[in-house]
């Protein structure tokens, strides 16, 4: 695992401790948690994008241009 350095309120990081403390954890374990999540949200958007591409490759029209009526219709 590599280390980091961050800088925050001395008043904001003791109140962060005290809330991991609370929840029987620690800054790190939940600052690693939070890393893993916001990676994580940006790899299931890739996916999701790839997956539309994929999807909206195999859809076919005909040529024929639809009217924002015909789009909206349920």
């Amino acid at each position: 695992m590599r280390n980091i350095t961050l800088s925050a309120d001395e008043a904001l990081i003791d109140a962060a401790r005290r809330r991991a403390l609370a929840n029987n954890s620690t800054l790190n374990a939940q600052f690693r948690s939070w890393l893993e999540e916001y990676v994580g949200r940006d790899r299931q958007a890739f996916k999701a994008m790839e997956t539309v591409d994929r999807l909206s490759a195999n859809l076919r029209t005909g040529g024929r241009r639809f009217t924002r009526e015909e789009l909206n219709e349920r």
